[in-house]
């Protein structure tokens, strides 16, 4: 699979299973600081694979709320896995592979398939980054939770900040785009408004509504056959 896949692409690739244990090093650290036992954030990382939805299972849990509040939760914000399954059918396998691979689903793998042309690049593309993200994400769980036992003031590390960054940066070619852009400006804004109101990781849920913004209004070429 990765020797399908072009050096810009296992870049890309790699630099976001990079960020990602970077944030689990951050979801480690605040459980590690919450008084979760050190084991808890690894566990979870490998078992949900979900870091908006553990980062909000850990903070119901933390401020009191009961585990079935927090599992209510999480379930909600993963909601936004039921469209990813419509996108990427044809890239999960079959038998155990296709459990396996609903298990990697998530909005990176989901966004490094579609941006692919041909199966075999998507599957490539799909399966690399979930396997690299299965390794990062509970690994950087593991030391954040090791960590958060000498550091206590892990907000001041800084690490939340990687992720978003290093997502900006391979989305800004995609923003060439004059529909892309006008979809993703839409989006954010919606997402913005709505952060205020409601529970972590809705408003990015609530912001796929800017996909109706995607549709070309542009008149079709002259000569074009297209209606």
């Amino acid at each position: 699979m990765w020797r399908t896949l072009d050096g810009a692409q296992a870049r890309d690739i790699a630099l976001v299973c990079l960020a990602v244990g970077v944030i689990g090093v951050s979801y480690g650290a605040a459980s590690a600081s919450a008084g979760f036992p050190w084991w808890f954030p690894a566990l979870t990382g490998a078992l949900v694979l979900a870091a908006s939805s553990e980062f909000l299972f850990l903070g119901i849990l933390a401020a009191g709320g009961g585990p079935l509040a927090a599992l209510g939760a999480g379930l909600l914000v993963n909601a936004r896995h039921l469209p990813f399954g419509f996108a990427v059918p044809d890239v999960l396998g079959r038998g155990w592979a296709r459990l396996l691979g609903t298990h990697l689903m998530n909005d990176e793998t989901v966004v490094f398939a579609v941006a692919q042309d041909g199966l075999p690049r998507k599957r490539a593309a799909y399966w690399t980054c979930g396997l690299g993200i299965l390794v990062c994400w509970p690994t950087g769980a593991l030391l954040g939770a090791l960590l958060g036992s000498i550091v206590h003031d892990t907000a001041a590390l800084g690490l939340d900040a990687m992720f978003p960054a290093v997502i900006a940066a391979l989305i800004l070619p995609a923003l060439k785009v004059r529909t892309t852009r006008r979809a993703a400006t839409a989006a954010a804004a919606l997402a913005l408004a709505l952060t205020p109101a409601l529970p972590a990781g809705l408003p990015v849920l609530v912001g796929l509504a800017g996909l109706v913004f995607c549709r070309n209004t542009a008149a079709p070429d002259a000569g074009s056959d297209l209606p």
